[in-house]
């Protein structure tokens, strides 16, 4: 099956394979894929989100970009049969209620299950945590595959903010409501800088906000906190000593966190993805440090950590997997060529 999802091969009418239509939306960027199966990316398309902007506003652009890849699809032959869903919580995963996201400002309290079934009457419509989505995409895409009795995996989202997936014995833990992996909230000392609304909590030091504010408070002559994350990213991977000092201290306090969630959850593998992609063993060193100090031995000594597999994939392979690992969406994408 894998031959034939390539994204620039085939004429009208000549594939007739069923495909997912997958919407990735973060704080900073939201990116609108056409996926196979076999998570295979066969169109894309990427524009900032606008995050503080009212729903209402930016939501009319999403559909006609969306609406454009399903002819897109069908000109080539490929029907369509889902609409799957990766954002960032807390929200209410089956209802599809975004409630305070905190980098999505302008769309708390918005069904997006709601308005997107309205758009798009003839797809389910499936949504997923962003935290969840990452975590399924690595388990049955990334690096799960490449390790056979993996049972128990946590995904940490480490962009904009920090987020997790967890899998334990194989499936996603979502929780009594649909907030198990909001780890960012965790305050990890009485004091730092502020974000989720408590200061020192992890997302406020080991995010791309949180780095950025730390970069601030560190050196404020040369960093703000306006300056852009990929500015500062940027300067760390060209090895500037004051950007790697705040490399190493987000990484202290990234392994800090990671500490709790091994002597918790005793997982088999963590992953990380965008930041640790970009900045690897720059933030992942530090990090492993704390770790093999604070966490159980037994378990530290069970656990891998490691960055995404899938690099800068992830957000796209993750949009697609509430429906992917949805029955009847399953079921849909199994049925005899149409």
């Amino acid at each position: 099956m894998t031959d034939n999802f390539h994204p620039d091969r085939g004429e009208p009418g000549d594939l007739h394979v069923r495909t997912v239509l997958g919407l990735d939306i973060g704080g900073t960027k939201t990116a609108c894929v056409e996926g196979a199966p076999d998570a295979t990316i066969l169109q894309r398309v990427e524009f900032p989100t606008s995050a503080t902007e009212p729903f209402v506003e930016t939501f009319p652009g999403i559909v006609a970009t969306l609406r454009q890849m399903i002819v897109n699809a069908d000109q080539r032959g490929r029907k369509i049969i889902a609409l799957s869903v990766s954002v960032g919580g807390p929200l209410k995963i089956e209802e599809g209620k975004l409630l305070n996201p905190p980098h999505l400002t302008g769309w708390h309290n918005v069904n997006l299950k709601e308005h997107l079934s309205k758009a798009f009457p003839g797809l389910p419509v499936y949504i997923e945590h962003d935290g969840n989505a990452g975590a399924l995409a690595e388990f049955h895409f990334g690096l799960g595959p490449l390790r056979p009795g993996l049972q128990h995996l946590i995904f940490l989202t480490f962009g904009t903010g920090v987020g997790a997936g967890i899998i334990v014995n194989g499936k996603i833990l979502q929780g009594a409501s649909d907030t198990a992996g909001e780890v960012g909230h965790w305050r990890l000392a009485e004091d730092g800088p502020l974000a989720f609304g408590k200061r020192g909590c992890w997302e406020s030091f080991s995010s791309g906000a949180g780095l950025v504010a730390l970069a601030s408070e560190m050196y404020p002559a040369r960093w703000n906190r306006s300056t852009p994350i990929r500015e500062l990213v940027e300067t760390m991977l060209h090895d500037d000593r004051d950007a790697m000092d705040v490399a190493n201290v987000g990484g202290k306090w990234m392994g800090r966190g990671m500490a709790l969630l091994i002597d918790a959850f005793n997982p088999q593998l963590i992953v990380l993805g965008s930041l640790a992609v970009a900045l690897g063993e720059r933030i992942l060193a530090p990090a492993r440090s704390v770790v093999e100090q604070e966490a159980l031995p037994q378990a530290c000594a069970a656990c891998e950590i490691l960055p995404s597999l899938l690099g800068s994939r992830i957000g796209d392979v993750a949009a697609l997997m509430a429906a992917l690992t949805r029955p009847a969406a399953q079921h849909a994408l199994n049925e005899k060529p149409y």
